[in-house]
């Protein structure tokens, strides 16, 4: 069983490290934070947010822009090794290859942490991963769906993430889980939009040509929401309504799908927290304490998003994150 599918199986099982409960100091301490990139709002925020923990508890963060590009995390973290640094963090870009340099980390006495998406690796070499299920937002997405056309025929185009990462991979098995009972519902076309809002409004225009104009497309569903956004502007320029005429289900609840959902022209996101680093940092101050270890899958919540949940307000509340 690789460690993607052990990810999503263990949200039953595991929960997530309160602050409360590892409340050491970390402060002095040199953490090495090697992040994909900026491919989304969402990932801008996550990156904002593992700062401002870092700053909060004292931690020297050694922060490294992979620019989308598994080599330049890999000489990243082997630069990280090298410093000597007593910790890293890594978000990585795509699922495999991984082990030499784990490895490295291991042998250097460095404990590594995953945020927010696996790695098909052997366990022990990292300390803990902090990620959502992504199966289960997937499912969550398909199963709004589901309801929402209540039995109606209803065809999907699917934007999925960057081809190789583990949502991208989870997102989609769990929306096909979602839809599975439902002989209605069915995907028509999927291709990769990168997690990239210029690449979603690029493939959904493809779609749409390939769809009679986008006439024979019931709903877009999106990997995350910047592609989401992507593609509810290539259907206004198509002259249809998102959100009417062609349904917009997301992952991610960014501010700009708020702003969406608001407006009408996106129906439903389920939720990702940015703030990995918290329950990392938590797990990581134990560690580094007393050798306390944490649960091996920390599995942060996920919720959905509709224009029955103050749209405008959730955009209020999180524009300040960095997004």
């Amino acid at each position: 069983m690789s460690i993607i599918t052990k990810l999503a199986l263990a949200a039953g099982l595991a929960t997530a490290l309160s602050t409360a409960a590892f409340a050491q100091d970390l402060t002095g301490k040199v953490i090495g934070f090697s992040q994909i990139g900026s491919e989304s709002g969402w990932r801008a925020a996550e990156t904002s947010v593992t700062k401002q923990e870092a700053e909060a508890r004292g931690v020297d963060l050694k922060f490294a822009d992979a620019q989308q590009k598994q080599e330049n995390q890999i000489k990243a973290l082997r630069g990280f090794i090298a410093q000597g640094v007593d910790a890293i963090l890594i978000a990585p870009v795509v699922a495999t290859g991984w082990e030499d340099v784990l490895k490295e980390a291991q042998e250097a006495e460095i404990p590594v942490v995953l945020l927010d998406r696996g790695v098909d690796a052997p366990e022990d070499l990292y300390l803990t991963s902090v990620a959502s299920d992504q199966v289960l937002e997937g499912r969550t997405a398909g199963e709004w769906l589901v309801n929402q056309v209540a039995g109606k025929d209803c065809n999907v185009v699917e934007l999925q993430g960057t081809v190789g990462s583990s949502p991208a991979i989870n997102r989609k098995q769990g929306f096909e889980e979602g839809i599975a009972s439902a002989a209605n519902v069915k995907i028509t076309q999927s291709q990769t939009g990168d997690f990239t809002r210029s690449k979603g409004k690029e493939v959904m225009e493809a779609f749409l040509k390939s769809s009679n104009g986008g006439a024979d497309i019931c709903a877009v569903y999106a990997h995350n929401d910047d592609m989401a956004v992507g593609a509810i502007q290539a259907i206004k320029d198509a002259g249809l309504k998102p959100g009417t005429d062609i349904l917009v289900v997301s992952i991610d609840a960014v501010p700009d799908i708020f702003t969406a959902i608001a407006a009408g022209e996106a129906n439903a996101t389920v939720e990702l927290t940015p703030n990995m680093a918290g329950p990392a940092f938590d797990a990581l101050a134990a560690y580094l304490a007393d050798g306390t270890e944490p649960e091996k899958f920390i599995i942060t919540e996920s919720k959905l998003y509709t224009a029955e949940n103050d749209p405008a307000g959730e955009y209020e509340r999180r524009k300040g994150l960095g997004y």
